[in-house]
């Protein structure tokens, strides 16, 4: 019965850790999202030990029953939540709000229900203080095996089916041992829901993937989870596009004109382009667009997930959309956190280019705060240039003029100069950069074969029409991540109907 808090322990919070970490795979904003996920389940659990004083006869039955439909619940979980987006779309929340609940108030139950058998055995301060200290350890054993090894080796379907059958073994195990009278209708209850998740577990691959199928129009080339993020890869005849946690990254349509705009303002602008830092742009876009300048001799490219960086080199088909940029000797890969790199770094660079991913929740707002900015000041080069993607300055106006007003703040104390500029993508619609220069911006280098720039082309990006004109907006900073709110309001206007 020890060894069963610890293994209820394990899946009752390996349970919450798949609703949280699929919800911002599919919904975005991993704080909100994690914070709603948490609350759920620690509120349920509240009424499960509060539910389990009105249990007074029957203890073992009622524990094997708990675990029965915690299995079949929790064990489904992931494919449950993942079928109810492809099928409701924004009905997906009722159903994650009934599955955290009905998880959390099952997992509540349990442990008073243990403590109580347990007690008939053992001195109640014994098995007390033996379930809480197991319940604990199990729960630090979850925290570090679904990031590093449930995750990104079985995935969500299959982890959440391999704990639902974990909580059955638990269930058996209490029913040969402490009830061996069981009924009939308990063991078919075993045998049944264990054939479910034997099934969901050898098949969790193939449901996952026809499930990616149905949510994203075009067929899915490849799809893996990672500690840090879902990557979907689509392609439809010529069009190959990147998903992360459901968000597009680029359409192989047109993102030449995202990545001509964001690399060659700042090539053009600084005094010296031989050492380059690409902060973010895993995808080797942005060093392809870079490597066409024949004076750099290395490219520093940092990017957080190397599963990424490794697809994007090994792939044939994304490493050619890129010009196997990955490849060439002039461009260093390594796998960081860009601000981590940014604080160990001990040299400086003529360019740094900041293709990070948008600031939709305070996790990634701070990667354009003030503080991340002043950390890229002091590592460019005197007579360098910087350029920040920066968000739509139509879709989320605030949002836009918060990063470029924080990069203000950040280079205040210095003589260079900021400028806001924007491109029309249509992937993305109206997309805004903004270039730190010694001077104003440079003449474009006439001897880059560009698909999308002109000079005339180039010039008018600095020209901001009537509805796109500067808006009052504070400052992003670490602490109060004011950017995130900008961003999510102004997002969530466009998709309002």
């Amino acid at each position: 019965m020890l060894a069963s808090v610890f293994v209820v322990a394990v899946a009752g919070l390996i349970y919450e850790l798949i609703a949280g970490t699929l919800s911002t795979y599919l919904l975005g904003s991993s704080v909100t999202v994690f914070s709603v996920v948490i609350g759920l389940f620690l509120s349920a659990m509240g009424l499960g030990a509060f539910l389990a004083q009105y249990v007074t006869t029957r203890l073992v039955r009622a524990f094997i029953n708990a675990e029965i439909l915690l299995a079949a619940v929790g064990g489904t979980s992931a494919l449950t939540l993942y079928a109810s987006f492809v099928a409701f779309g924004s009905g997906y929340k009722v159903v994650l709000g009934v599955i955290c609940l009905t998880c959390g108030a099952l997992v509540g139950l349990e442990i008073p229900l243990l403590i109580r058998i347990l007690e008939e055995k053992i001195d109640i301060r014994v098995a007390v203080s033996h379930v809480l200290a197991l319940d604990y350890a199990g729960a630090l054993l979850a925290s570090l095996a679904f990031p590093l090894l449930l995750l990104p080796y079985l995935g969500l379907v299959r982890t959440s089916a391999l704990f639902g059958l974990l909580n059955l073994v638990v269930a058996a195990a209490a029913a040969r041992v402490l009830l061996p009278e069981s009924s009939n209708p308990m063991r078919v209850a075993l045998t049944g829901v264990g054939g479910v998740l034997i099934g969901v577990l050898v098949s969790g691959g193939q449901a996952t993937t026809w499930l990616e199928d149905q949510l994203y129009t075009d067929p899915v080339l490849f799809s893996a989870t990672t500690p840090y993020q879902r990557i979907i890869v689509t392609r439809w005849r010529d069009d190959v596009r990147l998903y992360v946690e459901g968000h597009l990254q680029f359409s192989s349509t047109d993102e030449y004109r995202y990545h001509e705009s964001l690399v060659h303002p700042a090539m053009s602008s600084a005094s010296r382009r031989v050492d380059v830092l690409i902060l973010g742009g895993g995808d080797g876009l942005a060093a392809r667009e870079v490597l066409r300048y024949p004076e750099v001799k290395r490219v520093d490219l940092v990017d957080l997930d190397p599963e990424i960086t490794t697809l994007f080199t090994e792939q044939p088909m994304l490493a050619e959309l890129n010009g196997r940029s990955l490849s060439d000797p002039r461009v260093h890969v390594t796998n960081a956190d860009a601000l981590a790199f940014l604080e160990a770094a001990q040299r400086r660079w003529d360019v740094i280019i900041m293709d990070l991913p948008d600031p939709n929740d305070p996790a990634l707002s701070r990667l354009y705060s003030v503080a991340a900015y002043s950390l890229a000041r002091q590592r460019l080069s005197d007579g360098g240039a910087l350029v920040s993607q920066a968000t739509s300055p139509y879709y989320a106006p605030e949002a836009y003029w918060c990063i470029a007003a924080t990069i203000e703040a950040a280079f205040s104390s210095t003589a260079a100069q900021v400028h806001p500029y924007h491109a029309l993508v249509p992937s993305f619609g109206e997309w805004g950069f903004v270039l730190v220069t010694p001077d104003g911006p440079a003449q474009l280098d006439p001897s880059i074969p560009f698909r999308f720039l002109t000079e005339t082309t180039y010039q008018a990006m600095f020209d901001f029409p009537t509805d796109l004109q500067r808006r009052p907006v504070s400052v992003n900073h670490l602490a109060d991540a004011i950017l995130a709110r900008y961003y999510r309001d102004g997002w969530m206007q466009i998709q309002a109907p």
